[in-house]
């Protein structure tokens, strides 16, 4: 019964959402109130037989680019304008790839899905593929011709030693996702610059992706349940913070049925993961993440229905007693299986990866180096450095 009505009240909303929506994009064409457009492609992932492209078509609320020195004011107006986005609904756009156009429409929240299938193969040593999105034709007052952006997909190459599916939030960047009142503040009062990864991980992070073959091409997957509205701080903050490229998997949000009531944390994560490895059936994953959340929970899950795909699990300790108990049991459960480890900063988790082999024992000094880095950039220390450049090796793949 319960049930029942849950489902009845989901459709209901859903259906007074998008009513509101297709209003309020009839009012802002008639008075002019639209703002010039903008697609937002999202970074993705495929194999050398299908490119998979996900983006979205929306109202240019005119965010501007992070700076050290941002107000707390500008980074709130910044946020606010990206959960008050405006959709574009039916708007007609085209890829093109390897010299061949492919169209597809938006649906009703204003994104756009497409899977390609490449007229020719696929260069070994490429991992990012660039493709240009154009949008042809949008019903709406302030719609010109010409607006085209960049889209990259990352395909990972054949002899790719194993793959890294992350956290974000409170895994790489402090969140604080189990306090609603410090999440918020470090949300919304923070921008790409001034949300400060935890101490090392870009250099962890690069670490794993050199793996021991030296190509430094092991792929990463970034799997979060932040919103799409998020898509653009997350994406510049990886990049500023030279942490490999890959792509995002965030989450939509919104009055909708499946994901007002559904698709939690748990489900949306596991779901992602899941596509991943099905996609690269034969490529084995470490899986990091930490235990403020479900992350713990969710690998173990992954790990039960794909056995013998993942390598270990990292798990960063939020000092949380009652949830650190649940990652040892679940590591306890999962011993002779696949080792799950709780661990208190990166630095015990590069040994860790270079004690198995995963990495250069040589990476664990680099590690150690940026945390000293980080941990004086913290906020309250005496001396504040620039953000490390982004890497050649970064650059190249960075869309």
């Amino acid at each position: 019964m319960a049930k029942d009505f849950k489902q009845a009240l989901g459709k209901a909303i859903e259906h007074a959402d998008d009513q509101f929506d297709f209003f309020m994009q009839r009012i802002r064409n008639r008075f002019g109130l639209y703002k010039p457009l903008q697609i937002v492609a999202y970074r993705s992932y495929g194999t050398v037989n299908r490119l998979y492209l996900k983006g979205r078509v929306l109202a240019n609320k005119g965010i501007t680019s992070a700076a050290d020195n941002d107000t707390l004011l500008k980074n709130l107006v910044n946020m606010y304008r990206r959960f008050e986005s405006d959709e574009v609904r039916d708007a007609q756009m085209r890829i093109v790839y390897q010299d061949q156009e492919y169209n597809v429409s938006t649906d009703k929240e204003g994104y756009f899905v497409i899977n390609l299938e490449p007229k020719t193969p696929l260069k070994p040593d490429d991992i990012w593929h660039p493709m240009e999105v154009e949008l042809v034709h949008a019903d709406i007052s302030s719609f010109e011709p010409g607006i085209k952006t960049k889209a990259h997909v990352l395909v990972p190459p054949a002899d790719a030693e194993y793959g890294i599916i992350s956290d974000i939030d409170d895994t790489i960047v402090l969140t604080s996702a189990t306090d609603i009142i410090k999440m918020s503040q470090q949300t919304f009062m923070n921008n790409a610059r001034t949300r400060l990864p935890f101490a090392g991980v870009s250099a962890f992070y690069r670490s794993l992706q050199l793996g021991r073959n030296g190509k430094r091409n092991n792929p990463f997957f970034y799997v979060s349940s932040s919103p799409w509205n998020m898509y653009d701080l997350l994406h510049d903050f990886l990049d500023i913070n030279d942490i490999p490229a890959g792509p995002l998997l965030l989450r939509d949000f919104g009055l909708m049925q499946n994901k007002f009531f559904g698709a939690d944390h748990m489900s949306h994560k596991f779901k992602e993961i899941q596509n991943i490895l099905l996609t690269y059936p034969h490529l084995n994953f470490v899986l990091i993440g930490d235990s403020g959340q479900q992350d713990a929970p969710i690998y173990k899950e992954v790990i039960n229905k794909f056995p013998g795909r993942i390598i270990c699990v990292y798990i960063r300790d939020v000092e949380l007693p009652d949830r650190a108990k649940i990652v040892t049991t679940i590591a306890e459960e999962l011993k002779g299986t696949v080792e799950v480890l709780l661990v208190k900063d990166t630095a015990a988790a590069a040994q860790h990866a270079a004690d198995t082999g995963l990495i250069f024992h040589e990476e664990i000094e680099k590690v150690q180096e940026q945390k000293a880095i980080d941990k004086s950039d913290a906020p309250g220390t005496a001396t504040q450095q620039a953000p490390a450049p982004i890497s050649k090796d970064t650059r190249k793949i960075q869309g």
